[in-house]
């Protein structure tokens, strides 16, 4: 079965951070921080989704999603990171799975979508080897509860932003901004994939993912500083979290960086643990240019010739197709069934619910999606970022993903031009098949 859903991340909808025993993360943390966020906006409400999600389910049913990729708080389960439980936060995530269930729809959790512990960064975060083993103690945990009812898990989602915009330049949570002394993050991520996965499968998980935001680099031109550059940009942000879980092994990061000292003997055979599908997250390609001046060995040189989202994006459907066969070819066999666990658009919808180009940049880009499939891609599903407006991190409430807007004053929830063609989309899927 393809699954065809919606996904969205904790901290980004639930709100209720201070309820039923949830800890602090770093994202509370970061979020009151004065000057971290645009205009100081925080999730402690967000969309209230803890309060409010019988009626978040009943979106998502009457649209016809039949799978919903969210994620599980790990502060909510683990306040301070490890045991004991926090039964409150494992009660509310069994109830909305068997919600889930109870509406034909199969629940994908995300074990760690950013959210660390408050706790476990006062240990140093992912720059901790020891936080690695605490994942798949956690992991483990909410497996227990949970496994006999949902098949396919998550274990990351998009470790490449969370070191690069967190520890390396600070524009995420937990706001370190130490360049290429962010490398250990990355390692310790996918050692916490890694060990999670593995107990995972001891909890008797059917299936295992990991999301990656990959993109196709793109060199500036044809010229061999720009060639170079964009060979270091696809190495640091697509191979270097794509190539230890598929191949086992790193890329050569010693022309532009400092080696990953931080490997430990038995490390690459651990995160390379086998995989049921690959999560990708795809939102635009980067063009990358030779550096001007000291520092990475690589420069963002723009994208032009598009049109781009609210965010400033660019809009280029085929990237996806391009990213899609271009992971066959370098992966080949290694390569599992692809999950497209986001993709999606935010729009100056904050008034008005016709928001037409979201229509048009869903379609094309599943259309990229099938253009792939008939190249020879295994791809398994396809999720909508995002089923509802939500907290959108340093940007605060200024970008709206959601396929439903949401007023942030009332809670109302209305859905968008954009609801009602995916509904009609998804109807047609059900008649040709």
């Amino acid at each position: 079965m393809f699954l065809w859903g919606t996904a969205t991340a904790a901290y980004q909808i639930e709100g209720a951070v201070t309820e039923d025993g949830r800890g602090v993360s770093i994202w509370d943390t970061f979020a009151h921080e004065p000057g971290r966020t645009r205009d100081g906006h925080t999730g402690d409400v967000a969309c209230d989704h803890y309060h409010r999600w019988r009626e978040d389910v009943a979106l998502m049913s009457g649209l016809g999603v039949n799978a919903y990729r969210f994620s599980i708080a790990w502060p909510r389960v683990q306040p301070l990171g490890a045991r004991p439980a926090n039964a409150k936060g494992l009660d509310f995530y069994e109830r909305l799975v068997d919600a889930l269930l109870e509406a034909g729809i199969q629940p994908v959790p995300t074990l760690f979508h950013w959210d660390l512990p408050q706790a476990l960064q006062d240990r140093g975060g992912w720059l901790n080897r020891e936080i690695s083993e605490m994942f798949a103690e956690y992991a483990a945990t909410v497996a227990h509860r949970l496994a006999d009812r949902v098949p396919l898990w998550i274990t990351l989602n998009e470790p490449f932003v969370h070191m690069a915009f967190g520890y390396a330049m600070g524009v995420h949570a937990p706001g370190e901004a130490l360049l290429t002394g962010a490398l250990p993050a990355a390692h310790h991520q996918l050692l916490a994939h890694g060990l999670a996965v593995r107990a995972l499968r001891a909890a008797g998980v059917a299936q295992v993912a990991i999301t990656n935001n990959c993109t196709p680099v793109w060199p500036a031109s044809q010229r061999e500083p720009d060639l170079r550059a964009a060979e270091a940009y696809d190495i640091l942000h697509n191979r270097l979290f794509n190539d230890p879980i598929l191949l086992g092994k790193y890329p050569d990061l010693s022309a532009y960086v400092p080696t990953l000292d931080v490997v430990r003997d038995g490390d690459l055979d651990v995160i390379a643990t086998p995989l049921d599908a690959l999560g990708v997250n795809y939102y635009n390609p980067t063009r990358i240019a030779a550096p001007t001046s000291g520092g990475l060995p690589f420069a963002d040189a723009g994208i032009t010739g598009y049109p781009t989202t609210a965010f400033g994006w660019p809009i280029v459907p085929d990237g996806l197709r391009e990213l899609l066969t271009g992971l066959k070819a370098r992966y080949g066999a290694a390569l599992p069934p692809i999950l497209i666990t986001e993709n999606g658009c935010s729009n100056d919808d904050t008034v008005t619910v016709d928001d037409q180009a979201r229509i048009a940049f869903l379609e094309s880009h599943i259309a990229a999606m099938r253009q792939a499939m008939e190249e020879g891609v295994d791809v398994r599903g396809y999720f909508v970022w995002s089923l509802l407006d939500n907290f959108e991190w340093a940007e605060g409430y200024h970008q709206r993903f959601g396929l439903v807007h949401v007023d942030f004053a009332t809670q109302r929830r209305t859905p968008k031009a954009s609801y009602a063609w995916l509904k009609g989309f998804l109807e047609r899927q059900n008649t040709d098949t």
